[in-house]
């Protein structure tokens, strides 16, 4: 039962992190039709913007068990992925909509220039973060039962994230506008909506979430270019299972593929729970394809 425990509380940490990770995949593939295979890459610069406030700001703002600077770097992760989604989708993205399989390679290729970017900047090797102190540790109940406060921080932070996104897209006018545009592009633009603007701004907010994601990776190993492309399958698993677009398809889409990852590794190894997964979703899919949470109109 211990064990069985500890297994839920990973993989609802595990759900948590990929939920970050496709809430931006989500929002582009359902509003533009964007397949963005360098989504993985601006976790990596959101977890390089973690390591660049470690070594740059640690010592002055308290020392790096204070975690000051990781605090800091949390928002100024969603800015600089947000910039920089803002400007792949202005200069290079914007001049493909409606070719997919265009996309698709357009973005593997913008992925691999970032990786060697990373690459030639911070070098080849993983980096470790460290963790500030209260983040060190955590709740023992007995019985080789541990709850880090790690991961604990990590479903805390997705929580305050889910709140935000939820008052963004149905408490706010650019969310209405995200919304119209998803819904009836044509329509939102004779009343007057720049769908244009909405595709840039929702694509800079896909990968800024993306670059709080890596921060939050760097809490639970070393991080290095290739960080992105572990998780990169996954977020596009949770985004076709959830229904494209839709928030609560996508919230329940990554805690059910987080928790049966970790579940189905008790009993088997971890490439097995993974294999196992899938043929549930391709499953599922034969008999649902429109998702867990489908867009209804009328």
């Amino acid at each position: 039962m211990d064990a069985i425990i500890l297994q839920t509380f990973n993989g609802l940490s595990l759900g948590s992190i990929l939920l970050m990770v496709s809430l931006g995949l989500a929002f582009a593939f359902g509003l533009m039709g964007v397949i963005n295979m360098a989504h993985g890459e601006f976790i990596m610069i959101g977890a390089y913007t973690a390591y660049v406030f470690q070594e740059a700001f640690a010592h002055s703002l308290g020392g790096v068990e204070a975690g000051v600077w990781f605090v800091l770097a949390i928002p100024a992760a969603f800015l600089v992925a947000a910039l920089l989604g803002a400007l792949m989708e202005v200069t290079m993205i914007r001049f493909l909509y409606g070719r997919p399989l265009d996309t698709l390679l357009a973005t593997w290729g913008a992925g691999l220039v970032l990786q060697q970017a990373a690459r030639s900047i911070f070098g080849a090797p993983n980096v470790n973060v460290s963790s500030p102190i209260w983040l060190q540790g955590g709740f023992d109940f007995g019985a080789q039962l541990l709850l880090p406060y790690k991961r604990i921080f990590i479903i805390v932070l997705v929580a305050v994230i889910i709140g935000a996104v939820y008052f963004y897209l149905y408490r706010s006018a650019n969310g209405r506008r995200l919304r119209a545009v998803m819904q009836n592009r044509e329509m939102a633009s004779c009343l007057g909506v720049r769908s244009r603007w909405v595709d840039a701004s929702t694509f800079a907010l896909g990968t800024g979430l993306a670059g709080v994601a890596g921060v939050a990776l760097t809490q639970l190993g070393s991080i290095g270019p290739s960080l992105g492309t572990f998780y990169i399958v996954d977020a596009f698993m949770v985004v076709v299972l959830g229904g494209v677009g839709r928030l609560p398809g996508t919230i329940l889409a990554a805690l059910l593929i987080g928790i049966s990852n970790t579940l189905l590794e008790l009993g088997t190894s971890a490439t097995v729970g993974k294999v196992l997964v899938l043929l549930a979703i391709i499953a599922f899919l034969q008999w649902k394809p429109s998702g867990l949470a489908a867009l209804q109109t009328r």
